[in-house]
């Protein structure tokens, strides 16, 4: 069976599940070399224009392996942190990420769905998504679904790939995103088809400017941020949730 058909024949969200179940052992040191190492200045880029409190809480969704829930558990120092994501493999490498930083007092980790959060309305003071967005079954709705649960005034923030904006640089990175990453997929971790899917998650997904006017359209939020980074390669938004001071 051929991964077009393969795609089409099981929901968008049972493949992405198969792609990160079966990535998970080589996800950070794939991250690393594919990103060029960029996902680390990114996320630090983000924390900083977060500003996270003192106690502040959060639920960092699609965790992966819990890079940004440590980052933020870090930053609040003892506000409650949850990480959730529906790839068990994924989360076992966070466990022992969260074990190593001597934060499991800190940092909750839940096996869950981004498009079904398990908490009630209002629950933190900021909700996150890194490099996921573009995979869930329904974006919107998983904008809507983090929103629910961040209190008045707090953020939802998203940190992904987007695209570039100028035309020889989008070129250049177009060619390494389908054509060198998928292979070193294959050189480095033996998965060529799951590192081929993730360029082609992009195809469909909005640019950052589109990507800002959806937030603001689904009319969750007072004001929505967006900052492109390195050139567009990456995008970081971030919205304020209607009802605060």
């Amino acid at each position: 069976m051929s991964r077009q058909t393969k795609v089409t024949g099981e929901t968008k969200q049972q493949f992405v599940h198969e792609v990160f179940e079966s990535i998970a052992k080589d996800y950070d040191r794939m991250n690393t070399l594919l990103s060029f190492r960029r996902h680390k200045a990114w996320r630090t880029q983000a924390m900083k224009k977060m500003a996270v409190q003192p106690g502040d809480t959060a639920i960092d969704v699609c965790c992966g392996t819990c890079d940004w829930s440590l980052s933020l558990a870090e930053a609040s120092g003892t506000g409650n942190v949850v990480g959730l994501d529906f790839s068990r493999n994924m989360l076992h490498v966070g466990e022992q990420k969260v074990k190593a930083a001597g934060k499991t007092a800190q940092v909750e980790l839940i096996h869950g769905n981004a498009m079904e959060l398990p908490f009630p309305d209002h629950t933190f003071d900021h909700a996150t998504i890194g490099f996921a967005l573009r995979n869930v079954p329904d974006y919107r709705h998983v904008i809507r679904e983090m929103a629910r649960v961040v209190k008045p005034g707090g953020q939802v923030v998203s940190l992904e790939l987007s695209k570039p904006t100028w035309p020889p640089f989008r070129a250049v990175y177009y060619f390494y995103f389908q054509r060198i990453l998928p292979r070193l997929g294959k050189l480095f971790a033996d998965r060529y088809e799951q590192y081929r899917w993730l360029p082609e998650s992009l195809v469909t997904f909005p640019d950052y400017k589109e990507l800002a006017r959806i937030m603001k359209e689904e009319g969750c939020f007072d004001r929505v941020d967006v900052k492109p980074l390195t050139g567009g390669i990456a995008a970081l938004h971030i919205g304020r949730v209607k009802g605060g001071a």
